[in-house]
């Protein structure tokens, strides 16, 4: 997450940087033009490497956050494509003026230059805004999923618990069930001992009896 949040400010610097720059483009010319064209080409191609960057780090991030993660990746590059329009409409407008055969800056119209510049302005700014808002909804996001995932740990690792704890107990009944089981298996086995024993001292006094009958018969 640290690593990502790094990828991410640098990030917004850079897009901050190129929107300042392609606010200067549509005022600039000749050498001037041709440095801000090779800075902002550097900067986007730059802001693709983090993208990809913080791509590589969600896949490697747990699946609780992952999702938050990834809007927030979807929002910066759609952020960065309208940037890079915006950077080819400059260039284009660019063109079209130096083709009607404007030769310097001090040629444009100044009332068309303001305007112009205090538009960029206000689209810049709104830009950063968007920026900082995608920036902040997505760190809130983060630290929202981060805690619904840590407290989803808590109550799987409570759950856990209570399974041992079940465990342990069914094997204490089963001990308990164990040792009631031999107990009375025990008893019946006294039982029948006892009716064994019972039933042989019976067949004995009948036989006393009949042998004594038997001799005070014959005599």
């Amino acid at each position: 997450m640290e690593l990502i949040q790094d990828y991410e400010q640098q990030y917004a610097v850079l897009t901050a940087e190129i929107t300042a720059q392609i606010g200067r483009l549509s005022i600039s010319y000749g050498a001037d033009k041709n440095k801000l064209i090779s800075d902002i080409d550097r900067q986007i191609e730059e802001s693709h490497e983090l993208l990809e960057q913080i791509g590589l780090e969600i896949r490697e991030a747990s699946q609780s956050v992952r999702p938050g993660l990834t809007s927030r990746l979807n929002c910066y590059q759609a952020e960065l494509k309208r940037l890079q329009q915006e950077f080819q409409k400059a260039k284009n407008s660019k063109q079209t003026t130096s083709a009607n055969g404007y030769e310097s800056v001090e040629e444009f119209d100044e009332v068309s230059i303001q305007e112009e510049q205090k538009r960029r302005l206000l689209d810049n700014s709104e830009r950063l805004e968007r920026t900082s808002n995608f920036l902040k909804d997505g760190y809130r996001i983060a630290v929202e999923t981060e805690q619904i995932g840590a407290q989803v740990l808590n109550d799987l690792s409570d759950q856990r618990e209570t399974i041992q704890r079940s465990r342990a107990r069914l094997r204490e009944t089963d001990a308990e069930l164990g040792r009631s089981s031999r107990v009375i298996s025990s008893m019946l086995m006294r039982g029948m001992r006892e009716k064994l024993i019972l039933i042989a001292v019976g067949v004995a006094l009948f036989l006393v009896l009949v042998l004594s009958i038997y001799f005070s018969v014959s005599n």
